[in-house]
């Protein structure tokens, strides 16, 4: 057997394995670690055991998820984002499904915090979903709601898919950072606009309530936010002020999260371990999964198949909108049953060389495959934030529901892909004017 034939076998063979619910980053690393066993023997193969995990996670930028997702978990154990929502649920009184667009712009701010979609939607379904069903909502609606609005938070910095992609394609994390606020951004509005259109079709999805909220009380309501917008400044006035790195201000925001909660008196000792001890099994899962894909990239291209097949993708679209409509399309089934990071770092060694030889902008892609993998959260059979909204709601609403509730927003995701697509400016614009 040739060596891109020992390359494309190890692929059918990671494809099954994952197909067969092996863990994705066993099964990566064991069919890379086999596979230069078959190219290479044995002492390359131990060698790139020892080797390639070391200087995949000795990289200093690495370093900023922990920080990150610290940042998170503490934010959501000690509540620090009640207050965003109750300032929305005040603000937006007045609009038709106004607690449901509040649930967006308070996953938007806890974006701002928080890294992590699933997170976005644990803290936030917790807080809204009550919320809406004591004033009649229609199930589909506030479930369907939070379910997508939690995707906002792997756009809106700091991202924790933003990172790992930064370090991967070696482009600057900052500037990533930069293109996702506008696509984040304009996500919210675009989910707004479904909640919008929707009520307005049927109002009974969310009957009118009393919108005589008189302005003491708004600005009541904006004081409560104060615990979050702290620290969204100490991050973002630091960070793009050139005070500290990307690096540093993962670290900075932990600090300052537990200052905060400190100081609400929100923190405890049993909040503080549970934040912990979330954070170092989350960032040795994705750690876990990194070395795999690092591996795999080292195995791809001893064999010769990684540019083999991204010759043959090249060949195959004779345009660049029929080769972006094959990735999206790719991007799209895979995420139905893979979790984002996964197949983003399983895919990332064939598609880069794509992207790069196409001549667009790393820094678009990156965006653009964020918000594509980020649908795959809502797609079933393995939409992971729905079954997170399903585990706060019980048995008060069947998962079926809440699929059909976040099938507005899935076409409402398409139109904004097509949209970041056809735009590059949108993304690129804001990092372009920082630099």
């Amino acid at each position: 057997m040739s060596d891109v034939g020992i390359g494309l076998t190890g692929l059918a063979t990671l494809i099954a394995l994952i197909a067969a619910r092996v863990p994705i980053g066993i099964a990566l690393i064991g069919v890379s670690f086999g596979g230069l066993w078959v190219l290479m023997g044995p002492r390359v193969a131990w060698g790139a055991m020892g080797l390639v995990p070391y200087q995949f996670t000795s990289s200093w930028i690495l370093s900023s998820i922990p920080m990150f997702l610290f940042l998170g978990f503490i934010s959501y154990h000690t509540q620090l984002t009640k207050g965003m929502f109750n300032a929305a649920r005040i603000w937006m009184a007045g609009l038709p499904g106004g607690l449901a667009i509040a649930s967006i712009f308070g996953s938007a701010g806890f974006a701002a915090v928080s890294g992590s979609s699933i997170a976005c939607s644990a803290a936030m379904g917790r807080i809204a979903i009550p919320e809406m069903m004591k004033h009649k909502y229609h199930p589909e609606l506030a479930t369907g709601t939070v379910a997508v609005a939690g995707t906002i938070g792997a756009l809106i910095p700091p991202s924790i898919i933003l990172i790992l992609y930064g370090v991967i394609a070696q482009i600057s994390i900052t500037d990533l950072f930069l293109g996702g606020v506008s696509a984040g951004l304009l996500t919210a509005l675009g989910y707004v606009i479904v909640v919008l259109i929707r009520v307005k079709l049927n109002p009974e999805l969310a009957p009118v309530r009393d919108a005589s909220v008189t302005m003491r009380e708004k600005i009541i309501a904006l004081r409560e936010t104060w615990p979050l917008l702290l620290i969204m400044l100490g991050i973002f006035g630091g960070l793009f002020g050139g005070v500290f790195t990307p690096t540093e201000a993962g670290a900075v925001g932990a600090f300052l999260a537990c200052i905060v909660a400190l100081v609400t008196g929100e923190m405890t000792l049993s909040r503080f371990l549970t934040a912990a001890r979330e954070t170092l099994m989350t960032t040795a899962a994705l750690l876990i999964i990194a070395v795999g894909a690092s591996l795999l990239t080292r195995f791809l291209a001893l064999s010769g198949a990684g540019n083999y097949l991204s010759s043959g993708i090249l060949s195959i679209a004779d345009s660049p909108v029929l080769l972006m409509l094959g990735i999206v399309c790719v991007y799209l089934l895979i995420g139905m049953f893979l979790e984002p990071i996964g197949a983003m770092l399983l895919t990332l060694p064939i598609i880069l060389p794509v992207v790069d030889a196409s001549g667009w902008s790393l820094l678009w892609f990156g965006i653009v495959l964020t918000k594509l993998l980020e649908i795959g959260m809502i797609t079933p059979p393995i939409g992971m934030n729905v079954f997170v909204i399903k585990s706060v709601v019980g048995n008060l609403v069947s998962t079926t529901a809440i699929f059909r509730g976040v099938a507005w927003f899935f076409v409402m995701d398409l139109v904004l892909v097509a949209i970041l697509c056809a735009f590059p400016a949108l993304i690129l614009t804001l990092p372009e004017m920082m630099q």
